[in-house]
């Protein structure tokens, strides 16, 4: 069964690819949805990276979780090599959660 969803979901997502392709001489946007579109994306990765960094399950994970992406936002933002970005945020997380802070 897991195979079969792998194999569903690349073949969706090659379908979906291609039609981006296939579609692009077709399909005229609008100079105004052309702007909307890329925020939309922002937005969408935003809410993402956010349920992501306070949830765990139906729960609220906790303060260690967002004190470790808020770091590593804020070393991403600073222009910190990425490498370092996450294992600082790792260690800010790690570090609080050996401190007792859930």
């Amino acid at each position: 069964m897991l195979i079969a969803a792998v194999i569903a979901l690349g073949v969706g997502t090659y379908a979906m690819r291609l039609s981006g392709v296939l579609l692009r001489d077709r399909l005229e946007l609008s100079p105004a949805l052309q702007r909307l579109l890329p925020m939309a994306a922002a937005a969408l990765l935003a809410a993402l990276a956010g349920t992501a960094a306070l949830m765990s399950g139906a729960e609220f994970a906790g303060l260690a979780r967002p004190a470790g992406v808020a770091a590593g936002a804020l070393l991403a933002w600073r222009k910190v090599p990425f490498v370092l970005v996450v294992v600082a945020a790792a260690a800010v997380t790690a570090l609080l959660r050996l401190a007792g802070v859930p």
